[in-house]
C-alpha cells in the first residue's frame, strides 16, 4: 500500500497545483471522485488489464465514461493511462482531497465504530471533538467489531479510545499493576 501512495502523491500533488492555479479545487474533487468510482469497477480493471486494447482506448474509454470534455482532464488521463497508472485513481482522489482539507484548515478523523453509526450521530460526534483536537474535522468511519462497543477516534497521531474493548484492556492494565 506504501508503494501506492508514493506512486500516486505526485499526480495528486500536480492536479491539485493545476486545480489551486484554477480555483477549482471542488470540481477537481468531484472529478477525480468520479474517475476513482470508475477505477474501481470490476469491468474497468478488466478493461485496463486487457493487452488487446490500447493505451489510446483506455483512455479515450475513461474520458466518455466521465462525461467531462475538459482538456486538461483529458490529458491527465492520457498521462495516466499511458505509465499504467489509471489503477491509482482512488488513491490519487483520496490524496487530493486530503490536501484540499489541509488548505482549508480540516483534519481527518477516523472513527472506528464496533456497529455502523449513521451521519447524524457521526455529524454529533465530530461537533463533540472539534474543540478536543482543536479544528474542523471530516469523519471516516471504520467498522471494527473487536471494539465491543463505543468508538475510538485517532486524528492525525492523536487517539481518543472510548471503546469498550479500550477500557477493559486498561482496567486489564490497572489489575495486573
Amino acid at each position: 500500500m506504501a508503494e501506492s501512495v508514493t506512486i500516486a502523491r505526485p499526480y495528486a500533488e500536480a492536479v491539485y497545483l493545476i486545480a489551486q492555479q484554477a480555483g477549482a479545487q471542488g470540481v477537481w474533487s468531484e472529478r477525480l471522485q468520479r474517475l476513482a468510482l470508475i477505477a474501481q469497477d470490476g469491468d474497468m480493471a478488466a478493461v485496463m488489464d486487457n493487452p488487446q486494447l490500447s493505451v489510446e482506448q483506455v483512455a479515450d474509454l475513461f474520458i466518455s465514461l466521465s462525461q467531462d470534455k475538459d482538456a486538461i482532464l483529458g490529458n491527465f488521463i492520457r498521462t495516466l493511462a499511458e505509465n499504467r497508472r489509471l489503477v491509482l485513481l482512488p488513491e490519487i482522489s483520496r490524496l487530493f482531497d486530503l490536501a484540499r482539507s489541509q488548505e482549508e484548515g480540516v483534519k481527518e478523523a477516523v472513527v472506528y465504530s464496533a456497529f455502523p453509526i449513521d451521519d447524524s450521530q457521526v455529524a454529533s460526534l465530530l461537533q463533540q471533538l472539534e474543540p478536543r483536537f482543536g479544528g474542523r474535522l471530516s469523519a471516516r468511519v471504520e467498522i471494527d467489531p473487536s471494539l465491543i462497543g463505543g468508538v475510538k477516534v485517532a486524528v492525525g497521531d492523536q487517539v481518543l479510545d472510548a471503546s469498550v474493548r479500550g477500557k477493559l484492556d486498561a482496567m486489564a492494565v490497572a489489575l495486573n499493576n
